[in-house]
């Protein structure tokens, strides 16, 4: 999953992937940064403790810090700042909620939420128009027609396109247009010390179901300095501010609720991995999520659903009680299936 980071200067975002990822970049320049972080799951711990394979591999995030627009007042997103945004799978605002010393502007979260939704709104349209005209002159797909006019009265009236249902886009025929309000959008409100424990303001979190976005609160800075403490004695620190857990650990959850992702295992004495994939994803895509050519040649999938494995203690056990599963292609994977797939190409 590729997470970018974007916000106005000022807003905190480089200090928020230092946060995450346990980087030193600097948080000025126009330089982008890079970090990837692991994403804890104590079934991939329990299961690698089981097989001793020769290597773990957990599902990752990567990061990516798009530098903001400086000086006094916005100015908008530049056109290299939108061309790196269109490479992420998710965008990521950090808006500022704390009073910078060395900025006399004061903090208006709510406003720099409207001017970025705004600027996302005007690209989507610019593009949404010029291939809306193409399609009807070239007598496209009605369907085609039928979804860029839909995207173009949404955004004329200021919505994000990611609001409307598959059923009505139909994003399979749209693939490679890089819409930004399209992208899930999670907002995180960077907050002083004092806040780092109270929730979203009310009207904000309202915005955002608008939206369709998720939000979370956090002090990146305060964060930053839990990083670097001891394992031992940062859960008192965070317990002191009235957290229970890490940015990271509430950054990784609320992402994979925006996305409604689930993972699956595979497992061997070579390899135990993570697989994060939709919720609702059929077997045979799953297959393809390991490599083409399981899709390509998928046969049937044998499914230990993590639950049984744990119980049972083997793979043996688990087909010497009658408890392996044997699907086809249609079959929905669920959060936490153990899957071998049988192919042939």
């Amino acid at each position: 999953m590729k997470i970018g980071l974007v916000g106005f200067a000022g807003s905190g975002k480089t200090t928020v992937l230092n946060t995450l990822t346990g980087l030193h970049a600097a948080t000025y320049g126009s330089d982008v940064h890079l970090g990837t972080v692991k994403v804890p799951d104590p079934r991939i711990d329990a299961l690698s403790r089981i097989y001793r394979p020769k290597k773990t591999t957990y599902a990752e995030i990567t990061f990516c810090d798009i530098p903001g627009e400086h000086g006094a007042e916005h100015k908008g997103l530049s056109k290299k700042s939108l061309e790196q945004i269109k490479d992420q799978d998710v965008l990521c605002l950090v808006l500022r909620a704390f009073q910078n010393p060395g900025d006399d502007r004061k903090a208006d979260p709510a406003h720099d939420l409207e001017a970025f939704h705004t600027e996302c709104v005007l690209a989507d349209l610019a593009i949404v128009e010029r291939r809306l005209d193409r399609a009807t002159k070239e007598k496209t797909d009605a369907l085609v027609v039928g979804a860029f006019e839909l995207m173009k009265s949404t955004l004329e009236q200021g919505w994000p396109l990611r609001r409307l249902p598959e059923s009505a886009l139909h994003r399979d025929k749209l693939a490679g247009f890089s819409l930004l309000t399209d992208r899930p959008l999670l907002v995180v409100l960077n907050r002083g010390e004092a806040e780092a424990a109270q929730p979203l303001p009310e009207p904000l979190a309202a915005r955002l179901k608008e939206l369709s976005a998720a939000g979370l609160v956090m002090s990146a800075s305060v964060e930053a300095e839990i990083a670097q403490m001891d394992p031992a004695d940062r859960v008192a620190f965070l317990a002191d501010l009235g957290l229970e857990e890490s940015a990271l650990a509430r950054f990784i959850r609320t992402a994979y609720g925006l996305l409604d992702l689930i993972s699956f295992f595979t497992v061997g004495p070579d390899e135990v991995r993570a697989w994060p994939i939709r919720r609702g994803t059929h077997a045979r895509a799953a297959a393809g999520k390991i490599h083409s050519d399981l899709e390509r040649g998928f046969i049937r999938a044998e499914v230990i659903p993590y639950a049984v494995f744990v119980e049972l203690g083997s793979e043996q056990a688990v087909k010497d009680t009658g408890r392996l599963k044997i699907e086809g292609k249609d079959y929905v994977v669920q959060d936490g299936d153990i899957l071998h797939i049988r192919f042939n190409v």
